[in-house]
């Protein structure tokens, strides 16, 4: 890939990763909110660079089945090690506070749960009941793989969410360093298609991360596989390192470069694409999810 900026010794952020903090009652309250209903955010938990924009506006990514993860991706800050078992409780407390908070188009996400013997789908369609029968909002759900339990995925999409959403993250070569032993990027891709047999009215996304040392070539490639698998929105954005024992950043790439990328992606045939430094899988995601 072309030069952005490579990571100096000193671990300054380029100039462009950074930003003010919005001022506004509104984050204070939303996140009261979410104590109050005992609700967790991949906000909160995967230490998202927009969760004080987010909720200044009064949107938040609910995350559910708890906030222990059973698997050891070297991305992410979620915390690791043995769940407890589901709050049969919850798709009422999301509901509610998606009603609370005025949404139009709600984000549900989750922990990977190995431990369940349906990698937690149930939970995600009484989810999807819930805030749909509450809110009559939009959903948009971004789930875990299901890889060793690959038929619950259609109990998801029994639901009818409209956007399903799970990330590639990166590209083939380092899928397995990034993501765990467990990950299958083969089938990562043959999700999507399934999604499309099962309900061919569920819009399909996917997202990666860019800086930790992939080829513009093999993202190139990689993009193309989401397209041949009939993906419908793509997110691109830069990764951060949240803490020492992460994958460090191999690059910080430029605004004008992601839209490039961005463009590029555009011309495959994506129907929508946002790509940039601070995109994350759900963020802006009701402007996505207009075009379903």
């Amino acid at each position: 890939m072309p030069a952005g900026a490579d990571v100096s010794a000193s671990g300054r952020l380029p100039r462009w990763l950074r930003r003010p903090v919005p001022r506004s009652n509104s984050n204070h309250e939303t996140s009261g909110l979410l104590r109050e209903l005992k609700l967790e955010t991949v906000c909160e938990n995967a230490k998202c660079p927009n969760r004080m924009e987010c909720y200044s506006q009064q949107t938040a990514t609910f995350m559910v089945l708890g906030n222990t993860c059973t698997r050891p991706c070297g991305f992410c800050a979620v915390h690791r090690g043995k769940p407890q078992l589901p709050e049969t409780d919850e798709p009422a407390r999301v509901a509610e506070a998606a009603a609370r908070l005025g949404l139009k188009h709600v984000v549900i996400t989750s922990v990977t749960r190995d431990d369940l013997p349906d990698g937690g789908a149930e939970h995600f369609y009484e989810c999807i009941v819930a805030v749909r029968e509450k809110t009559g909002a939009t959903v948009e759900v971004l789930t875990p793989d299901f890889v060793q339990c690959k038929p619950s995925l259609k109990r998801v999409i029994d639901a009818v969410p409209n956007v399903f959403n799970h990330n590639m993250e990166t590209v083939p070569r380092l899928y397995r360093r990034v993501r765990g032993p467990k990950s299958d990027y083969r089938w990562t891709l043959e999700m999507m298609r399934q999604v499309k047999r099962y309900n061919p009215s569920v819009a399909t996304k996917s997202g990666l991360m860019l800086g930790l040392g992939e080829e513009r070539g093999e993202l190139l490639e990689a993009l193309a596989d989401l397209r041949e698998y009939d993906v419908d929105f793509l997110t691109l954005g830069q990764y951060l390192q949240p803490g020492d024992k992460y994958l460090p950043v191999v690059r910080y790439i430029s605004p004008e470069e992601f839209e490039e990328i961005g463009e590029i992606a555009r011309s495959m045939g994506f129907k929508k694409v946002a790509s940039g430094p601070f995109v994350r899988s759900s963020y802006h995601a009701r402007d996505m999810a207009e075009s379903v």
